[in-house]
């Protein structure tokens, strides 16, 4: 199984649970934990961290990302970024379910973004599970949040600082918590 199939494997939300799938998971969490120990183990300019991010990615990230190391994702394969993302440092992105985050977003200090679950009955719980998470444009989450599987946050959203987000945010609001609920609307 290929990168790109894999890819498209995991948007149908089946589980992981073939043994073709898991070599995926294996050789390309090699790749990445490879390019995230050069990415975080000393100083990089800006440009060079936008060159290892293309690396770990496998495309060219647009010359307006900008990314505070330490980065760490555990695939790498499976995350979109658009133009003039900020990513604080420390941040943790699980993208084995896929990762699209939008225009001009804001991650803040060790935000993590978590596309995987397991299965509730114990002799299943090593399966997991893929859900993606998308950040539409303009979109604010703030420092330690976590953002879990399945998630969409509508464009010029916020999330405080702190939050736990559990299920869809609308567009232009304001939401906190944990669980994450709705704050108030952006006028």
């Amino acid at each position: 199984m290929t990168i790109e199939e894999f890819k498209e494997f995991a948007k149908t939300g089946h589980p992981f649970d073939t043994q073709d799938v898991f070599e995926v998971l294996n050789r390309q969490s090699d790749e990445a934990r490879k390019i995230t120990f050069k990415l975080n183990g000393s100083y990089h300019s800006m440009e060079e961290i936008r060159e290892l991010m293309s690396e770990l990615l496998g495309y060219k990230v647009s010359d307006s990302l900008r990314v505070f190391p330490p980065f760490y994702t555990d695939f790498g394969r499976n995350i979109e970024l658009g133009d003039n993302v900020f990513i604080n440092a420390c941040c943790q992105f699980q993208d084995q379910g896929g990762i699209k985050i939008g225009d001009n977003c804001l991650i803040g200090h060790n935000v993590v973004l978590a596309t995987l679950n397991h299965d509730l009955k114990p002799e299943r719980r090593w399966i997991c599970v893929p859900r993606s998470i998308e950040l539409g444009k303009n979109v604010w989450i703030g420092s330690n949040s976590t953002i879990l599987s399945g998630v969409k946050i509508g464009d010029n959203a916020v999330v405080a600082a702190g939050s736990v987000v559990n299920r869809d945010v609308e567009a232009n609001t304001i939401v906190g918590g944990v669980p994450a609920r709705f704050l108030k609307r952006i006028e």
